[in-house]
């Protein structure tokens, strides 16, 4: 019986193993139709994100009294909002607000979140305790009051907003690094690159980060989801994307008070923000199947 390392399990392998793995793990995704329906989802997004001038009927900033809370037609599909602009086109633009501000996040997140977690996983001692204590601290506050109060002190904005959100979802990607490190540099083959002579950041870099990368990819993508809708709930509060900038959740807060005079004001923005979220989890829900080794076949 064969025996093969995390490193085989949780990565491509070798170069000649390359292949097997990369059509096991788009079988598996390809049988996922929950996971087809998300992958769509995102690709739906990105697209309209980038080609928002090119799809939006109308300027997002246009302002027309005269047409005021019109209601979904040829000319506005969507309706005008109180101002008399376009909802279409401020959700098209929106997108793109809405992708910026989760991809930012997550990056910032992740990079950090990495960071510190192999640096505590694979040193140990009083490093891996206090980086750890500090992280148990960031958990111990509700998610969405500990980004209010970080927005709340440096002020309301979309970069403060980015700021809040990465530092909200950084404990998540420490701690998941830090558990794979301490199952990951006691095994044989970290401990043959040890007694090759590999110095400490060859062997993170080579032995150890490579076998993070699955779980941290699945990671990254349930995450986005909730910093989308994170950042949505800050700019609901009023704390995020200022007006007249066509965020979702700026867009809801504008017309909380036309729920049942002009429905479509509200209804359709946060119809963006459940789609795009639902889409993300699913797409993640995939992902983590698909880079299961348990669920690959080679």
């Amino acid at each position: 019986m064969n025996r093969t390392s995390p490193e085989d399990e949780w990565t491509l392998g070798s170069p000649g193993r390359a292949p097997g793995r990369i059509s096991g793990v788009v079988a598996v995704f390809l049988r996922h139709r929950l996971a087809l329906a998300g992958a769509g989802i995102l690709l739906l997004l990105v697209l309209t994100a980038v080609l928002a001038p090119l799809l939006a009927p109308h300027d997002p900033f246009q302002q027309n009294l005269s047409r005021r809370l019109e209601p979904p037609s040829l000319d506005h599909p969507l309706g005008t909002d109180e101002m008399g602009r376009d909802v279409l086109s401020r959700i098209i633009f929106g997108a793109r607000i809405s992708l910026r501000v989760g991809l930012v996040s997550i990056f910032f997140a992740l990079t950090g979140g990495s960071a510190l977690g192999l640096l505590s996983g694979y040193r140990g001692g009083i490093v891996d305790t206090l980086i750890m204590r500090c992280m148990d601290i960031l958990l111990a506050f509700p998610s969405i009051l500990l980004a209010i109060v970080i927005v709340a002190v440096t002020g309301p904005g979309i970069d403060n907003v980015m700021l809040a959100v990465s530092i909200v979802l950084l404990p998540q990607f420490a701690r998941l690094v830090r558990a794979r490190v301490l199952s990951i540099r006691e095994m044989a083959y970290i401990e043959a690159q040890r007694a090759l002579g590999a110095g400490d950041l060859r062997i993170i870099l080579v032995g150890v980060l490579p076998n993070c990368a699955a779980p941290l990819i699945v990671q990254s993508t349930l995450s986005l989801g909730t910093a989308i809708l994170d950042a949505a709930g800050l700019s609901f509060l009023g704390l995020g994307a200022q007006p007249p900038m066509p965020e979702w959740g700026a867009m809801l807060s504008g017309s909380r008070d036309l729920l049942f005079r002009a429905p479509w004001v509200m209804t359709f923005p946060g119809l963006a923000i459940f789609v795009v979220v639902l889409g993300l989890n699913l797409f993640g829900d995939g992902l983590r199947d698909a880079l299961d080794p348990r669920h690959v076949s080679l």
